[in-house]
Order: structure tokens, then C-alpha cells, then sequence
């Protein structure tokens, strides 16, 4: 399994923390420092709207131009803006075998992971 984040991201520690605490082992990546593949992101496509990918509550979304978020209309340049700004990427994204799991919420955790 796989962990996708930032490391000093608040909702990142939480997933880290609970999959830690219920001895489920994890790899972690961080795509702030060691980026990301358009092939990992198209992959995710696969499993999920590129829509929900983006972290349109963050502050580096607020910060693009209206114009930059306004052509912003389909996979391909979802995948070019995010590998751009790597911190438009949802987070966590937890890449489990034949699932993905987009952000931390503790009672998906627990369906997903039996606990």
C-alpha cells in the first residue's frame, strides 16, 4: 500500500497516525518533494473523477488566476496543472491494490481496512 501526500499536511498526519496505530503498513510518497508521474495521475483517473483529484479547498487553488481554474475542463489539463502545482493533489490518496481511498475520513478507513 501506498500513501500519497504531503508530509506536513494536518490531514496527511491523521491517516499516517491511524494507519500506524492499527499496525497497517504503508509506504509513503511524497509528491511535494518527489513529484509525480502524469502516468500515476491517469492511473488514478481510472479509478476516480480527475474532478475529485483536485483540492479545490486549498489555498494554491485560490491563488491560480480565474482564468487558469476556468480552463480547467477535462483530464488533460487536469493532469498538466497538477503536475505543475503538486499541491493541488487531494490528500491523502491511499493506493491499496485494487482501490484508492481520497483523503481522510476515519470511518472509510475502517470499512476499507476491517478495522
Amino acid at each position: 500500500m501506498i500513501v500519497y501526500g504531503i508530509k506536513n499536511c494536518n490531514t496527511v498526519k491523521k491517516a499516517l497516525n491511524w494507519l500506524t496505530e492499527n499496525e497497517i503498513e504503508f509506504e509513503f510518497h511524497d509528491y511535494k518533494k518527489s513529484g509525480i508521474t502524469s502516468e500515476k495521475i491517469k492511473e488514478w483517473q481510472q479509478k476516480v473523477a480527475w474532478e475529485s483529484l483536485i483540492n479545490k479547498r486549498g489555498t494554491t487553488w485560490r491563488k491560480l488566476s480565474p482564468e487558469l481554474q476556468a480552463s480547467i475542463v477535462d483530464e488533460a489539463a487536469a493532469v498538466n496543472l497538477m503536475q505543475e502545482h503538486t499541491s493541488l493533489i487531494k490528500r491523502p490518496i491511499i493506493e491499496h491494490s485494487d482501490f484508492i481511498l481520497l483523503g481522510f475520513i476515519e470511518e472509510e478507513f475502517k470499512l476499507a481496512f476491517g478495522r
